[in-house]
């Protein structure tokens, strides 16, 4: 968005979370882009990529807000993933190339039995069309030369996995995945159909929930621009806090929130956070959110501060 004068136009000032569902064909950078010129704000930050093909919720954080995108608490993922039975691609999911097409008689019971065997901790070995470094170089720029390397595995948690529909006749299910952060829904689907002797690429996915934000309060990009349009998208801005409502708060007075905005080390028994452990919220005394704290050794210090 251009002014007449040829000067971008002043940033609207707008700080807090905002939940965009990121439309099919879109990528997570993309949605950036775009909502850096909706909202009229060059600070723009993302929680957790999609890859184009996924849809589904994409927390954005904006203005100070930016400074949450690495330290989030809650990093667990869920998913609603369709997958077809008989088919490999180099790139796990239905937009990569076919490798293999292969026979299927799996029914739904032998389905089931495989996912359970796929829920808890597991080691998996990251596709080669991924954000993942390997000697110095991304995985999915070696793929697109036609090298492929190994991967070591890497640990990640299901928390939680089941079957939503089922059609055997034409080898398609679909499933719910609840996962940690750095799990490969498409890689998982691969991992199933190698299972189940057949073979497997997903054929849609779409995040559902992401550091506890759900896609049903997601808007989309064009409900964005008509809300921004509008002068109203300040009103789908959720507060930076929201993302640290698991932590427990401490609230200060007006003297030490002054104090603490300033960088000033506060003793912690007058600040009523002696004995707390891990980081915890910080209130000014109208419960407004000033940033993180930390107690150590006696003394109140900032983890990571959100007011101006």
């Amino acid at each position: 968005m251009i002014r007449q004068n040829g000067q971008s136009p002043p940033d609207r000032g707008l700080n807090g979370i905002l939940l965009i569902d990121k439309p099919e064909g879109y990528t997570s950078f993309d949605v950036v882009a775009k909502v850096r010129g909706i909202a009229r704000t060059r600070k723009v930050g993302h929680g957790g990529t999609l890859d184009p093909m996924a849809t589904g919720v994409l927390p954005l954080f904006l203005g100070t807000a930016t400074k949450a995108c690495d330290i989030l608490p809650d990093r667990t993922k869920a998913y609603e993933a369709w997958f077809q039975l008989g088919q490999t691609t180099d790139t796990q999911d239905r937009t990569g190339k076919l490798l293999t097409q292969s026979p299927f008689s799996c029914s739904k019971e032998q389905v089931e039995a495989v996912l359970r065997r796929f829920q808890g901790d597991l080691m998996q070995v990251p596709p080669m069309y991924s954000a993942v470094w390997v000697q110095g170089r991304r995985l999915y720029d070696l793929a697109r030369e036609g090298i492929e390397v190994e991967r070591d595995p890497r640990p990640v948690t299901v928390h939680e996995l089941r079957l939503l529909h089922a059609q055997e006749a034409q080898g398609l299910y679909s499933i719910f995945v609840r996962c940690s952060k750095g799990t490969y829904v498409r890689t998982l689907c691969h991992d199933v159909g190698q299972a189940l002797g057949c073979g497997a690429v997903m054929t849609t996915l779409r995040r559902v929930v992401s550091s506890g934000y759900r896609v049903e309060d997601a808007i989309t990009i064009a409900q964005a621009q008509q809300l921004a349009d509008e002068g109203m998208l300040e009103q789908k801005v959720l507060p930076v806090e929201t993302a640290f409502s698991a932590y427990e708060a401490v609230r200060l007075s007006a003297r030490q929130a002054v104090m603490f905005r300033n960088g000033v080390q506060l003793d912690a028994q007058k600040a009523g956070c002696a004995g707390m452990e891990g980081v915890f919220r910080v209130l000014d005394p109208d419960g407004t959110f000033l940033g993180l704290g930390i107690q150590k050794e006696g003394r109140l210090l900032i983890y990571k501060l959100f007011v101006r």
